[in-house]
């Protein structure tokens, strides 16, 4: 059992198919968190890393852990003595209709070298985020979805 000094967790429901939300979601070109940049280096599967890039900072290397295709998958971050995580969960509320959920952990032996941090960079955000991400994909949705030429 991991050792959780911090963790936090939120769901939103989007009016989106369950597999549009879950390929739009796994594709990092559509991962949107001003100044972070983010980069995958192979596919969206268990065991890939990635990078976040933010100015005047080191990359903050991570990778992608338990994918479970449509259903869920975790991205982890390690940390010096911890590991930070953001676990999302995809349920299907109806055909057209899906609740994401996202959970921040935090643990290990240093992990509370790291609290104060990650409570300010989520703990309040958490729920704006994930609204957010609700109306985006809404709109890519709809976006999809329009003939081409389509004007709006």
């Amino acid at each position: 059992m991991k050792n959780i000094v911090w963790q936090r967790e939120h769901s939103v429901e989007a009016e989106v198919s369950p597999s549009f939300a879950w390929n739009w979601r796994t594709d990092i070109t559509t991962w949107d968190d001003p100044p972070a940049q983010f980069q995958l280096d192979g596919p969206f599967a268990s065991g890939s890393s990635g990078s976040t890039r933010l100015p005047g900072r080191e990359p903050l290397l991570w990778h992608i852990r338990d994918v479970r295709a449509g259903a869920a998958f975790t991205i982890e971050m390690p940390l010096d003595g911890a590991v930070m995580s953001f676990e999302w969960v995809f349920d299907a509320v109806s055909s057209h209709r899906t609740r994401l959920t996202q959970r921040i952990l935090l643990w290990g032996d240093n992990a509370n070298a790291y609290v104060r941090e990650v409570q300010d960079s989520f703990g309040a955000t958490l729920a704006d985020g994930m609204k957010r991400l609700a109306d985006a994909l809404e709109r890519a949705e709809r976006r999809a979805a329009e003939p081409p030429g389509a004007r709006y």
